[in-house]
């Protein structure tokens, strides 16, 4: 059995390395170079706009999202990999607590592509090649990763432990109990 049957392959792959630094580069953009300026005016795509400064509110506000994206890109690299880590021999367990952190992050994948989705400009709307990265990391990339969740859920490409086991669970004991 491997060290991490709950999150198996292509699973283990995107959520465990490739997400989380696709998640935190965003806050390292914002903090470092180009800046907070470039990334605000990059949530919109705009062809030939001019980078100009932010004022103090929204500098923080920018500021504070690079900090969520880098909150979001250290809980799933350090959780998922401390519930390896700690239930190396329980899969059930595993499969419960990333289930839960799985879900939560469905909720926010839905809620950040239809708010994304929204604001964008009616031209831009149904023009993604006219978007630009941001906005296909906003979108299209958060997509995928909705998709690929909900795959996991139905037990696409990998063994089912906790989720879809009726209302056993090891030991005997049911899940109310």
């Amino acid at each position: 059995m491997s060290d991490f049957p709950a999150l198996p392959g292509v699973y283990k792959a995107l959520f465990l390395y490739i997400e989380p630094s696709i998640t935190i580069l965003p806050a390292i953009l914002i903090w470092f170079t180009p800046g907070a300026a470039w990334f605000h005016h990059e949530l919109i795509p705009a062809p030939h706009e001019h980078v100009a400064s932010i004022d103090a509110r929204t500098l923080m506000a920018v500021w504070q999202l690079g900090n969520c994206y880098l909150l979001l890109g250290m809980l799933s690299s350090l959780v998922f990999r401390a519930v390896r880590d700690a239930l190396p021999d329980n899969p059930a367990a595993q499969e419960h607590i990333l289930g839960a952190s799985l879900l939560a992050m469905v909720i926010a994948d839905a809620t950040h592509i239809i708010a994304s989705f929204i604001c964008l400009p009616d031209s831009l709307k149904y023009r993604p090649e006219l978007w630009n990265p941001a906005t296909h990391g906003n979108i299209s990339f958060v997509v995928v990763l909705l998709l690929f969740r909900v795959a996991w859920f139905l037990g696409l490409g990998r063994t089912r432990y906790y989720f879809g086991q009726g209302s056993r669970l090891s030991g005997g004991r049911t899940k109310e109990t």
